[in-house]
């Protein structure tokens, strides 16, 4: 291991040898500290950084979690990495990318060896119905292009408890499996199924990967409600996601199509 690194720091040049069929497709840049990698790699963005920049951070001060949430990380306990990706085309075409990142992250967990794994309209990654991770995906567009912000957090460990209260009760990689890898292992494993995920939706959208997301669907025919702040907007029994990622209810009124905008998804 290069020896400026710190012992616990991620080491691009083993990243590098674990990537396999996806070497070549990013480049990785570890950082010991930052306030949130989705925010650094942003401006790196707009600097004309190029596709598969990847920023991940051993501390993560000020990450920004869906509607404006903390995520904090540190290298005991969580792993969080953001990724540059750019897809032709308009915003439109981009209609559920969040639900197709959830399902790469799914694939690498199953393929580590954990069970149990789930997913949760928009982009909540699941173990055993508990939270075990979060996506964020932020969108900025380009001379013909969707330049976008992937950003991926993963509980490594359980928080300690009572340290701040959490609207889900987390779920960490270390209940599921033991020993636990190293945190090069996971994180070159999501890149590769990212890679492959990101590629099918470039061609043919989240309709191509509708159907695994809904194998995933942990909340699938549950009574729900959907709450914009602490306001109820409507409830229903969750069906899942339709072919451009909206999430599909039944209410008295029938079968309806939400849009994610700044709506929570919560068990009724």
């Amino acid at each position: 291991m290069n020896q400026s690194l710190r012992p616990c720091q991620i080491d691009p040049l083993r990243m590098d040898s674990l990537l396999g069929r996806a070497r070549g497709r990013f480049t990785l840049e570890a950082l010991a500290e930052c306030g949130s990698t989705s925010t650094l790699l942003a401006e790196r963005a707009r600097q004309g950084a190029p596709t598969g920049l990847l920023l991940v951070a051993d501390r993560q001060t000020a990450g920004r979690g869906r509607r404006g949430r903390s995520w904090l990380s540190s290298p005991e306990t969580g792993l969080t990495f953001s990724v540059l990706w750019r897809f032709a085309g308009k915003v439109s075409r981009l209609a559920g990318l969040s639900l197709a990142v959830g399902i790469a992250v799914a694939r690498a967990l199953e393929g580590s060896g954990v069970r149990g794994v789930g997913l949760k309209w928009p982009n909540d990654i699941l173990l055993e119905g508990d939270k075990l991770g979060g996506i964020l995906v932020e969108l900025e567009s380009e001379p013909g292009v969707m330049r976008a912000v992937i950003g991926i957090g993963l509980n490594l460990q359980l928080p300690p408890a009572g340290e701040e209260a959490f609207l889900h009760r987390p779920a960490a990689l270390a209940q599921a499996l033991s020993p636990l890898p190293d945190r090069h292992q996971i994180l070159a494993q999501v890149l590769i199924d990212l890679t492959e995920v990101l590629d099918r939706f470039a061609e043919g959208g989240f309709r191509v990967l509708r159907s695994e997301w809904q194998a995933h669907h942990s909340w699938q025919d549950r009574q729900v409600r959907l709450v914009d702040g602490n306001r109820l907007d409507r409830e229903g029994i969750c069906l899942g996601a339709d072919e451009d990622g909206a999430l599909l209810l039944r209410t008295s009124a029938g079968i309806e199509r939400c849009l994610s905008g700044d709506l929570s998804l919560r068990v009724a």
